[in-house]
This record gives C-alpha cells, structure tokens and sequence, in this order.
C-alpha cells in the first residue's frame, strides 16, 4: 500500500486549516464578525428624535418612546 495518497490528503487538510484560521484572523482584526456591524442601508431620521433613555428613534409626534416607554423631550 502505498502513502503517498495519505500524505498529500494530511497535507491538503493542513493547508486548508491554516488558510480559515487566516481568514478569520483577518477578518476578525478588520472590523470582521467580531465588531458589531451597521446596516449597508441607509436610514433617515428626519422628523424623528431620539430617546434620551435608550436612543430609540421615534416619530416627533410621540410622547413616549416606542421602545422603552420613558416620556420624550418637547
């Protein structure tokens, strides 16, 4: 039997463990998984204001906050 085969598997296996453990380094280092990421889409917040509590938008009509129900500033 021969080992050539299982060598150049054993090998391939290293090979593709170390390239994740590199993309995850990188990615984790980038801004990647780790760090809380932020919508690709825009968001308006014209005639909203913002909870001082808990910094939920809210539509400028509302006296209370959507969210956490804390009263909002005139």
């Amino acid at each position: 039997m021969e080992q050539t085969p299982i060598l150049v598997l054993i090998a391939a296996a290293a090979i593709g463990i170390v390239a994740a453990a590199a993309i995850l380094r990188r990615g984790a280092t980038a801004g990647g998984p780790s760090v809380a990421t932020e919508s690709p889409f825009a968001a308006s917040t014209e005639g909203m204001k913002r909870c001082p509590s808990c910094g939920t938008g809210n539509l400028v009509t509302e006296r209370s906050c959507s969210a956490c129900g804390k009263r909002l500033s005139a």
